[in-house]
């Protein structure tokens, strides 16, 4: 039923076409004349130094609430908990493997914000010490809620 309902109304689609016999070659306009363009150079964007002041206080910031997350973390495990981030959850086995893992994500927010910076996208670069930031605040909240 479906198939014929979907036939059906396909035939007024198919007798939409036009015919290329019917297109007379006076009404074609003539093709336009191909110049070459200049190169433009652009300006260039507004830059900032690495290490400056806002980009400090996101990355303390950032450092701050990892810190926090593996502390509440590593209690909630050792009191019976369990970790939700399957990420995570890899290295929940000991507090060493935990350590090794909220420090790799707060030299990894470092390391994408340095390379979002050298291309030129410091709005990206700003945001990847945000997102973490609050992720890292939501996991805090969750571990405090929880204990």
């Amino acid at each position: 039923m479906i198939l014929l309902a979907l036939l059906g109304l396909g035939r007024p689609v198919v007798a939409q076409q036009v015919s290329f016999a019917l297109l007379q070659p006076g009404a074609m306009p003539p093709a336009p004349v191909v110049s070459s363009v200049q190169p433009v150079t652009l300006p260039e964007a507004p830059s900032h130094r690495f290490w400056d002041r806002e980009n400090c206080i996101l990355f303390a910031s950032s450092a701050a609430f990892s810190t926090a997350d593996f502390f509440l973390t590593r209690s909630n495990l050792s009191h019976g908990g369990q970790e939700l981030n399957p990420v995570t959850r890899v290295f929940a086995g000991s507090a060493a493997g935990l350590a090794v893992n909220f420090a790799g994500e707060a030299v990894g927010v470092v390391g994408v914000s340095y390379l979002f910076h050298k291309t030129g996208h410091h709005k990206l670069e700003r945001a990847v010490s945000l997102l973490n930031i609050g992720s890292s605040a939501a996991a805090v909240t969750f571990d405090v809620a929880h204990r």
